[in-house]
């Protein structure tokens, strides 16, 4: 394990003083990655298995984590369920296989966000930056008061508390299920595209991350109900309401 503290200078932005944890057991990842992040003004420490890495966690206390799958110990998936376990941390998973299980089963056990290797620097330093600000917006609407709760049938979205209720059971989400639900439950029935639920939820507006909205949406479907989401094929998605 490391740690790498950035410069004081111009190339310090708004990551500075903002922790992040890169779990990856291959060292020339490492390094890129915690490169690229010490020049966007982040603080990095490095773990190459499982058990470091919650270890890390643990005493580090980290804002987010950079976190493979495939990792000697015990697996990413892994980490993730025993840090979340300590603490909510934003997750970044990645993973050498484009599979959509891997991806569906990491977005479970609670990651936000994944990226498939290789994959470019520059775009994974806008992802931290964009998992950041939704974990900051989601502190300040917990502590904005909003009147009532959204009811669309036996569906209960909680702003205040980001909460969510099917047949008045409790649903657990992550910060971007949370999220995404609410772009969608904002105009029901109609349907938003996946570059335009990608630029509201992820501020992200390359249409090369569309695939992490459809895996988004099948995990919040297998929570929520898969019924309640409609697939515009070639367009996008649309919440479900019942018929007035």
């Amino acid at each position: 394990m490391e740690q790498t503290q950035t410069s004081h200078n111009n190339t310090a932005t708004q990551g500075a003083q903002r922790r992040v944890l890169v779990v990856e057991d291959d060292q020339t990842i490492v390094d890129a990655i915690a490169t690229r992040l010490r020049a966007e003004g982040f603080l990095v420490q490095t773990a190459g298995d499982g058990p470091s890495a919650v270890d890390t966690a643990e005493a580090w206390q980290p804002d987010l984590l950079i976190l493979d799958i495939m990792l000697p110990g015990f697996d990413g998936l892994e980490v993730c369920r025993r840090v979340q376990a300590q603490r909510p941390v934003p997750v970044m998973m990645l993973t050498a296989r484009d599979d959509e299980t891997d991806m569906l089963v990491g977005l479970g056990v609670g990651a936000d966000d994944y990226m498939t290797k290789p994959f470019s620097m520059r775009e994974l330093a806008a992802r931290v930056h964009v998992l950041l600000r939704r974990v900051e917006r989601a502190v300040v609407a917990a502590s904005t008061p909003r009147s009532g709760i959204l009811r669309l049938g036996e569906l209960e979205i909680d702003h205040a508390q980001r909460r969510v209720r099917v047949r008045s059971e409790d649903v657990h989400l992550t910060p971007t299920e949370f999220d995404l639900l609410v772009c969608l439950a904002n105009t029901p029935r109609a349907v938003l595209s996946r570059e335009q639920l990608l630029a509201e939820v992820w501020d992200w507006a390359d249409a090369s991350g569309t695939r992490t909205v459809d895996s988004h949406i099948k995990a919040l479907r297998r929570k929520i109900g898969a019924e309640r989401i409609r697939t515009v094929h070639g367009v996008g998605y649309a919440l479900e309401t019942p018929t007035p």
